[in-house]
């Protein structure tokens, strides 16, 4: 009876810090998954300033600005177009109108 008593208390002792590794486990993924949750929310807010910050970048005011700026590029006008013209009508395009 003794044996049985001994073997049965080493089980229960064996369960109790089973239960308690598998607690502290528990917990511990938990925390990770919080911070992973955080961490994406953050890069959320981060991804969408950024989206708000791209379009505010490509408005066609500041995009004409910048090319006029930057590549020296102007509106065209008739006087500075160039018109194209083919000699053979059939060549343009199967007999486009001239």
């Amino acid at each position: 009876m003794l044996r049985l008593n001994l073997v049965l208390l080493l089980a229960i002792l064996a369960s109790a810090l089973y239960l308690v590794h598998i607690q502290y486990e528990s917990r511990r993924l938990y925390i990770e998954l919080e911070k992973a949750a955080a961490q994406s929310r953050n890069i959320e807010a981060d991804n969408e300033s950024l989206q708000v910050e791209k379009r505010a970048q490509a408005t066609p005011l500041r995009v004409e600005k910048l090319a006029r700026d930057r590549l020296q590029m102007r509106t065209a006008t008739p006087a500075i177009t160039q018109y194209v013209t083919y000699k053979n009508a059939a060549v343009a395009g199967g007999g486009a109108h001239e």
